[in-house]
């Protein structure tokens, strides 16, 4: 049987899981692969279809990323994007320079083959968004041009007897009018892809792998109570049944309830081994007096391994340990050429100390709102499914300032009000995310005839597809009005609401 699968080899460039993320909506199903994946290890993959991603780098420059040569005698139809189009030009013997003027943004793509195979069907004149200092100057023997733009001679070329194609422009965009027509051309009459890969597939053949890794061993899986942990125990638990053995650590930063919902589902839906763990006040012990974002990251991620530890020695020999790693987690965390955004608990190896033979990240190739298909898939509950994502530090991301008992609960019955409002408007499944955030800073109020001087919260919600970019949520004012009126009368030593505008980027979507 063919193998149906479309490779992503990423060259470092910002929008490298965006590709990802668009190849999948074609119905073709891909993996990513860093710019050090061997040419033996990649033509072992056997891929159908191979895309090069863009890059901060010249190809020109010494130390940047190249790649073996050969990669284009595979006989694999290839597509270069951006810094990808032009590694296919310098590898072709083409010439690469430094542009005179370069292009950032929205700018006019004007087709001037229009017998392109991978332009077929795209307007003559259209807008596309560049992002690059250098351009193609020169293409290689046996390309040929098949658009520009007023600054760039080479916008697109192609050699369609080796099926091999180039744009200097970005298809996985929104902005590029035309970019998931341009994919579909390259994927399915290029390459020859069905494009009826769905979730469920995914879902089916990772339980396989899992049962063929994980045999008859042990399992232990880090249950954080969020939707990506909740939804990696559940497939890997339709792998292996009771050879998993879920720890939900509660931290005592959980929202509302949150934690008693979790164990309901674990135990009584799926019948999983279950240990609920409580650690509120030994979490609360190591934060105490903590205000640096990262040291608290850092102290929680550290008591969640020793919490696993110490279970994990109770329960006697266990070979794999489970983590709710999505793809948006490892690209935070600065793995590979970028840098390290902001790092995340569930990314990484385990510590030597731990006695594990190894990781299982089943979501680790996923975005969130796949997640969220996956998790329907494997017979979840809508309504956990469609839970607000929720970090694996919990509140301690969302309280500014020293974490104490006090200030959880202050949060906790902020955002349950926020987030029932917004329920109540019937707006939960159009906003991405949203939540509350209990801000250090105190400000003058008055509350009857009083003055009053207690905290401000921020209230902060989004819209994304891939929570790699986010713009906020136009959320109306008279429910904002509502959040805010409860929350002011209902929550104690609150008297100011606000309302977080700022989109990613520059802004994360959490505030720490």
């Amino acid at each position: 049987m063919e193998n149906q699968l479309a490779v992503v080899l990423d060259f470092g460039g910002q929008y490298s899981h965006l590709i990802a993320r668009k190849v999948r909506e074609c119905g073709v199903y891909c993996e990513v692969k860093p710019y050090t994946t061997s040419i033996s290890d990649l033509a072992k993959l056997n891929p159908m279809g191979i895309i090069l991603t863009g890059g901060p780098k010249s190809v020109y420059v010494e130390g940047s990323p190249l790649y073996d040569s050969s990669l284009f005698e595979l006989g694999v139809p290839i597509l270069g994007i951006c810094y990808g189009a032009q590694l296919t030009a310098h590898l072709n013997s083409g010439k690469v320079v430094k542009a005179k003027k370069a292009e950032f943004g929205g700018v006019t793509l004007n087709i001037c083959d229009t017998s392109s195979l991978l332009l077929k069907g795209i307007e003559k004149t259209s807008t596309c968004w560049m992002s690059h200092t250098d351009f193609i100057a020169e293409p290689p023997k046996g390309f040929k041009v098949t658009a520009s733009t007023e600054n760039c001679p080479c916008a697109a070329m192609e050699n369609c007897e080796k099926r091999i194609f180039a744009v200097q422009f970005h298809p996985e965009v929104s902005h590029t009018e035309h970019g998931l027509k341009v994919l579909n051309n390259f994927l399915k009459d290029i390459c020859g892809f069905s494009g009826d890969w769905r979730m469920s597939d995914y879902v089916d053949n990772t339980i396989k792998a899992l049962k063929e890794k994980i045999g008859d061993k042990k399992v232990l899986c880090a249950l954080s109570g969020g939707v990506d942990s909740t939804v990696s125990a559940v497939m890997v638990h339709k792998a292996v049944g009771k050879n998993l053995t879920c720890i939900f650590i509660d931290h005592g930063l959980l929202r509302k309830n949150e934690g008693d919902s979790v164990e309901e589902m674990c135990r009584t839906k799926f019948n999983m081994n279950f240990i609920r763990l409580n650690a509120q006040e030994q979490f609360l012990t190591k934060l105490a007096g903590v205000t640096d974002p990262e040291t608290k990251r850092k102290i929680i991620g550290e008591e969640f391994i020793r919490c696993f530890e110490k279970v994990g020695k109770q329960l006697g020999k266990v070979d794999f340990l489970v983590q709710g790693t999505i793809y948006p987690d490892i690209i935070e965390s600065g793995l590979g050429d970028r840098a390290v955004i902001k790092s995340h608990h569930n990314v990484g190896g385990l510590p030597d100390v731990i006695d594990f033979k190894d990781i299982i990240e089943p979501l680790r190739l996923l975005f969130k709102d796949e997640v969220r298909k996956a998790g329907i898939e494997l017979g979840i509950d809508e309504k956990l499914v469609w839970r607000q994502p929720f970090p694996g530090p919990g509140l301690a991301v969302r309280i500014i300032g020293e974490i104490t008992k006090e200030k959880v609960a202050l949060l906790q019955d902020v955002d349950a009000v926020f987030r029932q409002e917004i329920a109540n408007a019937g707006l939960e499944r159009s906003i991405s995310q949203y939540f509350a955030v209990l801000t250090n800073m105190k400000s003058v109020g008055v509350m009857g005839d009083g003055r009053t001087y207690e905290y401000a919260v921020a209230l902060r919600a989004v819209k994304t597809t891939d929570f790699m970019t986010a713009d906020f949520a136009h959320i109306p004012y008279e429910v904002l009005n509502k959040v805010s009126t409860r929350v002011v009368n209902e929550v104690s030593n609150i008297n100011r609401v606000v309302y977080d505008i700022t989109a990613k980027p520059p802004a994360t979507i959490e505030w720490e």
